[in-house]
């Protein structure tokens, strides 16, 4: 892929870490092993990045990680030759990474197919969840396809629609939150708000019910950073319930209120309309009903 910087004097393994959503050890391996070139030339982690740099990364290693299929239930929705819809379980890691090389979605994906499209630890990922967010997730079968979705997504063309109980009541009816999110610079764990290298972000939302202290919400997003329901809610002082790096107080290990719940799109080789829908997990539901009990 070929990036064109809009930035200047940052690491480049900073800079594409934060642009490519990819750990700086991976873009340091990358960089050891010749895949960045900027301007046509190899560079190491240090280079300093400048305005209008061309740079050249070839986003695949030779890992000496071995991915081992395993046999994990997989609750799918929809599938074809092109593409899989799955329903993914709160606590499920998507790609393998740091500290998750057993028990993803993507070895469940190499059990029950094999071999995918894309690249050897994110076979078929068109788009990701947070560990701790449920809900529905499209998964190619194929290079075309891989390309076609996210494309599609790139382009808004797929509607997704999410459920979240949030601390606090919220007074409107509904509401746009339009602000940047980036890279937090205290905790680089994490996501904010900020006009420093932020990426335009926004979110829809609107009230589906209200409880003394908390509301039930549906949020749709134009555009998919890192976090960004999470961000957004929390930012506007209504941070997602049990979630254990924005929200109030401590987290138990079921982690955030929020649920991927509505997939909506064209399929890119039928033309026929796809919609499915799936129910929240029973802790979400029985968080439901608890705050309706109050």
């Amino acid at each position: 892929m070929n990036l064109i910087c809009s930035r200047e004097g940052i690491r480049i393994d900073s800079y594409l870490s934060e642009e490519l959503s990819l750990s700086r050890s991976k873009i340091q391996k990358l960089i050891q092993e010749d895949k960045v070139f900027v301007n046509g030339k190899k560079v190491n982690a240090s280079y300093s990045v400048k305005l209008d740099d061309s740079i050249d990364v070839d986003d695949t290693l030779e890992y000496s990680i071995h991915v081992d299929a395993e046999n994990i239930p997989l609750d799918i929705v929809y599938e074809d030759d092109d593409f899989i819809i799955l329903n993914k379980k709160s606590g499920m890691v998507v790609h393998p990474a740091p500290g998750h090389y057993s028990g993803t979605l993507v070895n469940a994906l190499l059990y029950r197919y094999g071999t995918l499209a894309g690249e050897s630890l994110r076979p078929g990922i068109v788009h990701r969840l947070d560990k701790d967010t449920s809900g529905l997730m499209l998964v190619a079968k194929n290079e075309e396809m891989l390309e076609k979705l996210s494309q599609m997504i790139a382009n808004k063309d797929v509607e997704r629609k999410y459920l979240a109980i949030v601390s606090g009541k919220i007074l409107n009816d509904s509401g746009t939150i339009d602000a940047p999110i980036g890279r937090d610079e205290k905790n680089r764990q994490k996501m904010a708000v900020t006009d420093v290298h932020g990426k335009n972000a926004i979110t829809h939302f609107r009230v589906l019910e209200r409880f003394l202290n908390h509301t039930y919400i549906e949020c749709v997003l134009d555009t998919g950073r890192t976090h960004q329901i999470r961000v957004h809610m929390a930012y506007i002082g209504f941070p997602v319930l049990n979630d254990p790096l924005y929200g109030r107080g401590k987290a138990n290990e079921f982690g955030q209120m929020l649920h991927s719940y509505s997939i909506s799109f064209i399929h890119p080789r039928t033309g026929k309309k796809i919609h499915y829908e799936v129910e929240p997990p029973k802790e979400f539901i029985d968080q439901l009903e608890q705050l309706r009990n109050e």
